[in-house]
């Protein structure tokens, strides 16, 4: 029998979730929910609350998506430890060029007539993207190249998300959780679009990963070896993973419990697991 002590948990009731981990530059960030990020400098034995996001002035219009108010993405810049942006649902992207000192929300969008009217509280308004932001990447090299997977479509920033162009021209739906861009290309990326936020499913119950090596220019859909009838699987968020092999691997998994993995960038993919409970994320470890 376990003889359990109590111990008085760091940060109260401040959070019932921890739905986010980042390692970077020496330190680990934690997004929680509700909507907050944590960092600790010695590997996880001490944390601290990174007060100055949710005292944002903002804070007071953020509003939860399905899944609850979740800090679900941080995105850490390569060399510069000052730099870091974070997607919350549904507030949408904030960053500091500063060590957490202060955020700047970037949700502009860069053409104001993509601005679309809708009832929805995350749906892009008043000349910003949707604020329910589904997952975001930057893209490498030594520009700012961001990309996100919205509630509302797909999205490109070239300037760090100081401004966002839609990109969503050209896929099936504008609804979808993973966003993954190449390791080396940052004009490749591939999304896996779903058919609405009711029923989430493959569209036309077809699977298909839809890459696009122009920036969102333009896409084409991956089926070769995905289920191609009554598909009704569901892929979140962190449920997509690559690799930098040469090729790269692409690699996601289901709320159904299968895992696909494609050797070739996608052109071609296969079941290489199932019967799993809902895989809620995936990685990649790569071995030299």
């Amino acid at each position: 029998m376990f003889d359990w002590v109590s111990r008085p948990t760091p940060f109260g009731d401040g959070f019932s979730q921890i739905w986010s981990l980042c390692h970077a530059h020496g330190t680990l960030y934690a997004g929680t929910k509700p909507a907050g990020l944590l960092a600790s400098r010695d590997g996880g034995e001490s944390w601290e609350k990174i007060d100055s996001l949710t005292d944002h002035p903002s804070v007071e219009s953020w509003n939860p998506g399905a899944a609850g108010l979740v800090l679900h993405t941080i995105v850490p810049h390569p060399s510069d430890s000052e730099r870091l942006w974070v997607g919350i649902s549904a507030a949408g992207v904030f960053a500091t060029e500063d060590g957490g000192k202060t955020w700047e929300r970037r949700n502009r969008l860069s053409n104001l007539e993509a601005c679309i009217d809708h009832p929805h509280p995350a749906a892009p308004r008043d000349g910003e993207t949707g604020h329910c932001v589904r997952n975001m990447m930057r893209a490498p090299g030594d520009g700012d190249l961001l990309y996100q997977q919205n509630h509302h479509g797909v999205w490109r920033s070239a300037d760090g998300g100081r401004s966002w162009d839609d990109i969503t021209s050209g896929l099936p739906s504008t609804f979808g959780f993973p966003i993954r861009v190449h390791p080396r290309d940052p004009d490749t990326i591939w999304t896996l679009p779903l058919s609405d936020d009711m029923g989430r499913f493959p569209p036309d119950f077809a699977a298909a990963v839809w890459r696009s090596r122009d920036g969102g220019q333009s896409w084409e859909a991956m089926r070769d070896g995905l289920p191609q009838e009554g598909c009704f699987f569901t892929v979140l968020r962190q449920a997509m993973a690559g690799d930098r092999r040469d090729p790269a691997g692409i690699y996601f998994g289901t709320n159904t419990g299968s895992v696909f993995a494609s050797l070739d960038e996608g052109d071609s993919w296969q079941e290489i697991a199932r019967h799993l409970p809902t895989v809620l994320s995936v990685e990649a470890l790569d071995r030299g």
